[in-house]
Formats: C-alpha cells, structure tokens, sequence
C-alpha cells in the first residue's frame, strides 16, 4: 500500500490534486509539510519526477522515511522521487530539464507573491506552470501575477472548514492562456445552486472584509472594494 493511498487527502488537498492534468517533467511540492499532496502524486506517477520541498529538516527527515518505505527507488520505476531541505525561492529548476509545475499552498497571498517572483526571477528561460493556492491576500498574488505577465490556464473556487480558497493554475507562457483578472474571472462563474451560494457567500464575505480594513484601519482598498462591488453577483457559466 502506497503512502497516497493510506492518508486521505482533506478536500482542498483533494482539489489542488486533481488540478494536475497535464504531462510535467517536474512537479514540486513546496512547503509540502507531510507530504501529503506530493504522495498522492506519486502514487498515481503524476510527472517523471515528484520534488518535495521545505526548509524544516525535522519535516524532511520524518518524510524520507516514510517515501523510503513506500516509495522506494527503483531504477526502472517510471517515477521518482527527491527532497530538498531549502528556501522555496531558491529552487534549482535551471538544474533540471523539461516542463516544471510549481504548487505552492498553505502560505498567504503575500509570501507566496514573493515566493513566485523569485522563482520565476532566478530562472528566467525555465517552462513554468504555477499551481496556488494562498490562505489569504489573494488579491496582493493575483496583482503580482499580472505584473509578471503570466497567464490563466484555469482557476477554482472552493470551501473546506468554512474556510474560503481560490486555487489558480498559471503559466509563464502569456501567449496561448487568458489574461489574469485582479479578482478572478471563472471563480465567479457557476454551473450548479452550490456553486452559486460558495460564490455569493465568499463575495460578500470578501467585501465585508475589505470594508472591515478601511474603517479600522484607514487602509486605501477603495479600489479593490469598487473592482469586487462591481462584479454584484456570481453569475451562471
């Protein structure tokens, strides 16, 4: 029994999972904490090769354990797998051929902006698909996003524990995916009564937020309460 097919993925784990659509040559799990996600991954040979990546050695140690006992490395296996113990914004992908999908989760918007810029930053040239999903500054990411020009290949909108996320999946290549919108485009767009109320309740929810920082903390998002005001309502896809 495979480590992915032991410990059941939580919903948002789940999503982020079955967002990984496309043949990479490299998939990077960072601030893969237990690993969860780049198990699952793994188990179902997702890319040639899976990278787990966090800077906590205690984390690193526990996992290579366990990826030794399920997971263990056989040359003529179709996937491999390999940890690093470093600073997500200093992966060496430069290092490493073919197509790269970089997923980045359990970090806010602001860090993960960071993160991604210096990614993309130290490895100018490399193919790079981005697959995000921040616990909050959603808007900080996405203005990030568009300043460095990628592009949208798609994006979600989810709830897990009454908690709100957006999951986008972006790429470097600006050429043949849509623009990205400062607050989402296909996130809003609903084709069930389910997805209509996460997306009404997440809107005014976010509204109400931003209302919340301008007044307590006289905080200039004027302009990002009038970008989500006009949106009014969720609409039907």
């Amino acid at each position: 029994m495979s480590l992915g097919k032991k410990i059941k993925l939580g919903k948002r784990l789940q999503q982020i999972e079955s967002m990984v659509n496309e043949p990479y040559d490299h998939i990077w799990d960072c601030c893969c904490d237990h690993g969860l996600l780049g198990a699952a991954l793994l188990s179902r040979q997702a890319a040639a090769h899976i990278h787990f990546v966090d800077i906590v050695p205690e984390l690193m140690c526990e996992l290579e354990n366990k990826l030794k006992q399920f997971y263990p490395r056989i040359p003529e296996s179709n996937s491999q797998w390999q940890l690093h113990c470093m600073d997500v914004a200093t992966l060496p992908l430069t290092e490493f051929g073919g197509k790269h999908l970089v997923i980045i989760a359990g970090v806010g918007g602001d860090l993960m902006s960071e993160l991604v810029k210096a990614i993309y930053q130290k490895n100018p040239l490399v193919d790079i698909d981005f697959l995000l999903c921040p616990v909050h500054h959603q808007f900080t990411l996405r203005q990030q996003l568009i300043q460095l020009d990628f592009s949208l290949k798609t994006e979600t909108l989810m709830i897990e524990n009454q908690r709100f996320y957006e999951i986008l999946l972006v790429s470097t290549d600006n050429n043949l995916h849509a623009k990205i919108d400062p607050i989402g485009s296909l996130i809003w767009q609903s084709k069930t009564s389910e997805q209509a109320k996460i997306a009404t309740d997440y809107l005014k929810k976010t509204l109400a937020h931003y209302h919340r920082m301008q007044l307590s903390r006289h905080a200039d998002v004027q302009h990002i309460i009038d970008a989500y005001s006009n949106l009014r309502s969720p609409y039907g896809a």
